[in-house]
């Protein structure tokens, strides 16, 4: 069953746009990743999808209801957090998560306490006490504490250190484990390709590709760099080898294809360094679409 499905969305601010004739589905209990660079449309299909803003055209559903016509009965079963948080700075924690709790029906008083455990978060304080990675972490715990069925995430990792982002990451998976369905908007494909289970492309607003991950990855360059005294650039001149660059001691190239071809070459010359890495989002775009 599709917990999503958009038809030709499209939504202009003015002249200005922000989504054209955008067209997906996502099923019950995946983790469905959504990516592409800042200004791309992510956050406008986001805000859509919630019915904080409505289209120019097109339409899209959440549980089968139109988001349009029955947006706030949709939210109850939402959890959203946003890729900027703001608050009542002059709050305590705990007040704005009993707060936003009351929106909903039921207790969560204990599962305030559990989240705020996960995210090691110190519900005492004041909001303006707080730093960015901690209001980010309240973000975390008021977007789940009402056990919603569906979990929107626009880049949820910025402001988290590498051991929090770790924590966060189990957190969601625990939550998919028992049924949440997520959508997962990011820029970093590295996070992307770690938690979700299939992706969709959107670039200048337009969906490029929707692709399970593990074709994207099969699909995806490397970006090699071989620190070796005196080397020739032409040396890597190998089927699949593009852009390569030539400096401080260093040859630098991506690479699409199978690795062990690029090893086999490096293995026959002496070299003080090499790295192998996932190039950022934008490169792949830049080699994806030449």
């Amino acid at each position: 069953m599709s917990i999503i499905g958009v038809t030709n969305l499209t939504k202009y601010y003015g002249k200005a746009r922000g989504i054209v004739d955008v067209t997906f589905s996502v099923e019950e209990g995946e983790i469905f990743g959504f990516i592409g660079p800042n200004g791309a449309g992510k956050s406008t299909t986001i805000r859509l999808l919630l019915s904080l803003i409505h289209p120019t055209s097109g339409s899209a559903a959440v549980f089968g209801k139109d988001v349009v016509t029955r947006g706030p009965e949709i939210r109850r079963e939402i959890g959203y957090l946003p890729s900027e948080v703001y608050y009542y700075e002059g709050m305590k924690v705990i007040d704005l998560l009993k707060y936003s709790a009351s929106f909903y029906e039921g207790d969560f008083t204990k599962r305030i306490h559990e989240l705020s455990e996960i995210m090691e978060l110190d519900m005492s304080r004041r909001i303006s006490d707080l730093s960015y990675g901690n209001k980010k972490k309240v973000g975390i715990v008021q977007g789940l504490l009402h056990s919603p069925k569906l979990l929107f995430l626009d880049e949820p990792t910025a402001g988290l250190d590498p051991l929090m982002q770790r924590k966060f990451f189990n957190l969601i998976r625990a939550e998919n484990a028992r049924g949440v369905t997520v959508f997962f908007s990011s820029h970093i494909l590295g996070e992307v390709q770690r938690l979700c289970t299939r992706v969709g492309i959107i670039r200048e607003g337009k969906i490029a590709e929707i692709s399970d991950i593990r074709t994207l990855q099969q699909n995806n360059y490397k970006k090699v760099a071989v620190m070796a005294a005196g080397v020739n650039p032409a040396f890597f001149d190998l089927p699949g080898v593009t852009n390569v660059q030539s400096e401080d001691g260093a040859v630098r190239f991506f690479f699409k294809g199978d690795i062990n071809a690029v090893l086999r070459k490096i293995s026959g010359i002496p070299v003080t360094d090499v790295t192998i890495e996932e190039p950022t989002l934008e490169e792949i775009f830049m080699h994806y679409y030449e």
